[in-house]
């Protein structure tokens, strides 16, 4: 697609790398719906870009539908709203759980799936970009919500893509590495092993507007090693463990939740 002259609607906008990928779809021309659930943060971009505002949570599946009615007429659709930081084993319910679900698998699933429909039977081209991980590759400790919908997430987005093939749709998956300056992994003051390197902002923007005018299954925002270790350890998950144990990956994230806390 053509990014200049389309509307593009873009979840978790207000902040982090929604927000460096809104200004960069800007940049290119794009007219923009920016939603989130911060109101206030949202509005100074939207400011910024002249934007169009949605608010809307994510965990809340009112939100979800207002967002799904609104992309229908959009050309495109970047699903980046998600969570992380996985509570400890002993604070772990059924409400962190559901609410991690519905944020990160249920809602850009059921966006994506209603938005294609839609578009399809209208007639009209449509592209989306779901926004993934790394983690949905390869699993590390303390991680196991955002590593289980990372992992669902991706699985949608590659069968989704291939469902799509040939209609006037596409899907495309972004999967981010460890991202300096901003991101869940700088927030959360996660200390990389030495040797790790690390992408910014504006390569996770460029993946996007790589996923919304090419549309290749998947587009990675990470070096090469990176992903070439993601890629060994979702085939030797137990050697993958036992390095990462050496590395002190458990310790590292131990020590950033401390902080945070």
């Amino acid at each position: 697609m053509e990014l200049r002259g389309s509307t593009i609607l873009i979840t978790g906008a207000s902040r982090g790398l929604g927000a460096v990928a809104a200004r960069e779809l800007h940049r290119r021309g794009a007219s923009l719906v920016v939603s989130a659930r911060g109101e206030s943060a949202l509005r100074s971009l939207a400011e910024e870009l002249d934007a169009e505002v949605l608010v809307a949570d994510m965990a809340d599946r009112s939100g979800v539908r207002a967002v799904a009615e609104r992309a229908r007429s959009c050309d495109g659709v970047v699903l980046n709203a998600g969570v992380g930081g996985d509570p400890r084993l002993d604070d772990l319910g059924e409400a962190e759980i559901d609410q991690v679900i519905d944020i990160n698998l249920r809602a850009p699933m059921v966006i994506a799936a209603d938005y294609a429909r839609h578009r399809i039977d209208a007639g009209h081209q449509g592209a989306i970009a779901i926004v993934g991980s790394v983690a949905g590759i390869v699993a590390s400790p303390s991680s196991r919500l955002y590593n289980a919908t990372k992992f669902g997430i991706r699985g949608f987005a590659l069968s989704f893509a291939e469902e799509l093939h040939g209609t006037s749709v596409s899907c495309s998956l972004v999967a981010p590495g460890f991202i300096r300056d901003t991101g869940m992994f700088h927030d959360g003051g996660v200390e990389l092993p030495a040797g790790v390197r690390t992408k910014s902002p504006e390569d996770v923007a460029a993946a996007i507007v790589k996923a919304l005018t090419v549309a290749p299954p998947e587009v990675f925002a990470a070096p090469p090693e990176m992903r070439v270790i993601a890629k060994f350890g979702s085939v030797a998950p137990g050697l993958s463990g036992r390095i990462q144990r050496l590395l002190g990956v458990s310790e590292r994230q131990d020590r950033a939740e401390r902080i945070g806390s």
